[in-house]
């Protein structure tokens, strides 16, 4: 469709333009330490609202939810849709009550240190480390898959070229600079996937040609009630919500929230909004069944969208990738580049302010490397994603049931985490099987975590209850 030397060129001009107000913004905002890990409540619900959508609406949901319904059905994309719902909807909660038991915390691996101990913070500090690394891995996996299906771009040249532009503002300028261009990104994400839904639904011919042809081959990706498609929605919904409670970028937009009512209304219709524009890009895995197309299902959307596609479409379906790596991209990054200033700073207690943030900063730009040569190799983006979901759903209620009880303590979290994961990794397809397990392997992480916590309770419970009051005091204070 479009040749390697004008697919490069949109590549650069469209990096650039996405990149340059971050560098602007960055450059009349001269941050602390502080405000380029958290922005402490310095954003109202409207900027909370779009800064989450956009961090939501990554590169994966052009391949994941598409996917998903081309062996799941509308049971897999109703899971998906809601699985991105359910995390904001619990993190108003959790949220609400870390901030008023820590109001100068940074991370969730604060509150782990101080509630669990060394331990279980270190298995919770390397499970979310490991998510924002497959996380980045995999958008920008998705993007340079992506712009290979419009022009013979290898996938190493898009890796760098959109690692590279993202990185130039997320490190200059830190949170404020990714919540700012997730405002400007926000203004083409939403009419672009409009136009791309529009493009589909012309493409496919309108519904006709799908349902008929879903009836004659695969009437069983229209029953909402099919057992297949009910273990894949089930799967989906527990991955996506379990795995953003651990999510630091949603951590960060929680202490950047000016209030809580900020957090309440932007979490609310941050997730509410963004549910709809999942849920329709899994309705092209259908109609990539239902018409017969030839191809991958991992890229069911562009078998649809691409086939006599004009140049424009091509050039305009490159600014919307972008458009969506970015956003997501440049909050994975600096949700990193925090976790290192702030877990840094405890191993380090005596670094000054400037000596962590120029930590984060280069320490980032090394775990850009072998980002970039992951995303080279081309791996499939929906099982990077659901490896690194069954990390986090091992981890989920050990984790968080030290909000609410008092005499759970670290030994009985780390016994139930990896109970968990012993579980849920024994039955976890491998590279390339059939994914029939994948149901019962979250099943497993998730709830083996909760009978083993329940069950060092009763048997082996804490002998004193842990005072919340702690917490406040296993908070590092940056300047402000």
């Amino acid at each position: 469709m479009l040749t390697t030397a004008h697919a490069l060129w949109w590549l650069i001009a469209f990096a650039t333009l996405f990149a340059l107000p971050g560098m602007l913004y960055a450059r009349r905002h001269h941050e602390s330490l502080e405000d380029f890990i958290i922005a402490r409540n310095s954003q109202s619900a409207t900027a909370t609202v779009l800064t989450l959508m956009a961090s939501t609406l990554g590169t994966w949901i052009l391949f994941g939810p598409a996917q998903a319904a081309t062996w799941g059905g509308l049971a897999a994309i109703t899971g998906y849709a809601l699985g991105s719902l359910a995390p904001r909807l619990v993190m108003i909660p959790l949220g609400r009550r870390l901030r008023e038991f820590s109001p100068e915390g940074h991370s969730l691996t604060e509150f782990v240190m101080s509630r669990y101990g060394r331990p279980m913070y270190a298995f919770t500090l390397l499970i979310m480390l490991f998510y924002l690394f497959i996380s980045l891995a995999a958008g920008i996996t998705a993007i340079a898959m992506m712009v290979e299906l419009v022009a013979p771009v290898p996938l190493w040249a898009t890796s760098v070229i959109v690692m590279s532009a993202t990185l130039l503002y997320t490190l200059y300028g830190g949170l404020r600079a990714s919540i700012f261009t997730d405002k400007v990104q926000m203004i083409v994400i939403l009419p672009l996937l409009f136009v791309l839904i529009v493009f589909g639904w012309q493409a496919a011919g309108g519904i006709t040609p799908t349902l008929e042809g879903l009836a004659t081959n695969a009437p069983q990706l229209l029953n909402i009630a099919d057992l297949g498609g009910l273990k894949a929605g089930i799967t989906f919904f527990l991955a996506v919500l379990l795995t953003g409670l651990f999510y630091q970028g949603n951590w960060q937009r929680v202490y950047a929230a000016r209030n809580n009512r900020a957090v309440r209304l932007g979490f609310f219709l941050g997730g509410l909004l963004s549910t709809p524009m999942i849920f329709m890009m899994g309705l092209f895995g259908l109609a990539f069944v239902g018409l017969g197309l030839p191809g991958d299902g991992s890229v069911a959307l562009f078998s649809v969208l691409l086939d006599n596609a004009p140049g424009w479409f091509a050039i305009g379906l490159i600014f919307l990738g972008l458009a969506l790596v970015m956003s997501s991209a440049d909050t994975s990054i600096s949700a990193v580049s925090s976790m290192i200033a702030v877990d840094g700073g405890r191993l380090m207690p005596r670094a000054s302010d400037a000596h962590l943030m120029r930590l984060s900063r280069w320490l980032m730009l090394a775990i850009a490397v072998p980002v970039i040569f992951v995303a080279a190799q081309g791996y499939s983006v929906l099982y990077l994603f659901l490896l690194a979901d069954l990390f986090c759903c091992a981890a989920a209620f050990p984790v968080f049931f030290g909000l609410f009880n008092r005499r759970f303590n670290g030994r009985a979290a780390v016994l139930a985490t990896a109970g968990g994961l012993v579980a849920g990794l024994f039955m976890f397809p491998a590279p390339g099987d059939a994914l029939n397990t994948l149901m019962e392997s979250f099943l497993l992480a998730t709830f083996v975590p909760v009978i083993v916590a329940l069950a060092m309770l009763v048997l082996l419970p804490a002998k004193e209850r842990f005072d919340f009051a702690i917490l406040k005091s296993g908070v590092r204070r940056f300047e402000g």
